[in-house]
């Protein structure tokens, strides 16, 4: 492989000036005749520089695979933050992913579209994000042999799916609490909205609150309050609580985004966090830790999933035929907002 010291060598200049001259590195004052016979020696040589060889490496990475995404929010939500920064995380996963292995041609649908029969002709596999309605699911099935599901697992033994373990996250947010010696949690959540949805799905991180709980004898359903999964909601949910009174010790909230809008209400009422109040949420986003006060929060891998969801999909495509389900950790980072032991 011909190198700088060649080129410089024939060149008859010193090895830092064919760098520059090459690397078109506008400081360097150089003569016209100097640059041609530079670039004249290194192209008679079939000198590459480094930018290219990696250019062409991606062109050999390249694939002719078709990858199709199907997202279950809308744009409208997506937009306006109503499912959190979530989605868009796993969605960044997944186009970084079919860049890094060269699939330029993934097409996207939304909930809000239909799933034509000449979108499903077009890809050779669907990465899903979110949930899918049965009837679609019935239809893809009949066409697409490759088609992997991200944080929805609808029949394991049939789909490929990457999910997180929210029983689990919620659980370890719930001992955290209880460790500080907080006993009166209440719980802040979100549902999917009914114009946009077939079907209520059941969200683990209520259902194991419930649980865990009802397990400590201290469930009490008038501290489940329930709304969409976005700031205004969950300021409005925590102002409600508070007219309310009997505002409980400490608060499982289900996303950071509603968290955020929650600590604004409560500080609107000079009620501190987290010497009044707890609070622990969910997805550990970027601004989580610089909200007004830094939230404790349970970490989604979320662009992780996107790009596992990718090369699954391609495994497929390659040949493998035992569906896997793939379950990504989470990680409870622990700050201000619940890190003060409650006096007993």
């Amino acid at each position: 492989m011909t190198t700088i010291k060649d080129i410089a060598a024939h060149a008859n200049v010193s090895s830092s000036t064919v760098s520059r001259v090459l690397n078109n590195d506008p400081t360097i004052s150089v003569t016209t005749e100097t640059r041609e016979r530079i670039l004249e020696v290194s192209k008679e040589l079939g000198y590459k520089t480094v930018r290219k060889r990696k250019n062409e490496q991606k062109l050999l990475k390249t694939t002719n695979h078709r990858i199709g995404i199907f997202l279950a929010n809308t744009r409208e939500e997506e937009e306006d933050g109503i499912n959190d920064p979530y989605f868009t995380g796993i969605r960044n996963g997944v186009e970084s992913e079919c860049l890094n292995q060269g699939i330029y041609s993934n097409k996207i649908i939304r909930l809000s579209e239909d799933l034509q029969e000449q979108f499903i002709d077009d890809v050779d596999g669907l990465i899903v994000i979110g949930v899918m309605k049965p009837s679609e699911l019935n239809r893809i099935s009949d066409c697409l042999d490759h088609v992997v599901f991200i944080n929805y697992s609808p029949d394991e033994d049939k789909y490929d799916s990457v999910i997180s373990d929210f029983e689990k996250a919620t659980t370890s947010a719930l001992k955290h609490l209880f460790e500080q010696g907080y006993k009166s949690i209440g719980y802040l959540g979100g549902r999917e909205r009914e114009q946009i949805t077939f079907r209520m799905v059941e969200d683990k991180r209520h259902t194991t609150y419930v649980d865990f709980m009802t397990r400590k004898g201290l469930y009490r359903e008038d501290h489940v309050f329930i709304g969409e999964f976005s700031m205004n909601q969950g300021y409005k949910l925590m102002n409600d609580v508070i007219k309310r009174g009997d505002l409980p010790e400490a608060f499982f909230i289900a996303s950071d985004s509603m968290a955020i809008g929650a600590l604004r209400a409560l500080q609107e009422e000079n009620i501190r966090v987290p010497e009044d109040v707890a609070i622990v949420s969910f997805n550990d986003v970027q601004m989580a830790k610089f909200a007004s006060t830094p939230l404790t929060s349970v970490k989604v891998y979320t662009e992780q999933m996107g790009r596992i969801g990718v090369q699954l999909l391609l495994d497929q495509l390659n040949g493998r035929e035992i569906p896997l389900k793939i379950t990504v950790p989470t990680k409870l980072c622990i700050r201000e907002s619940s890190n003060v032991k409650k006096n007993i």
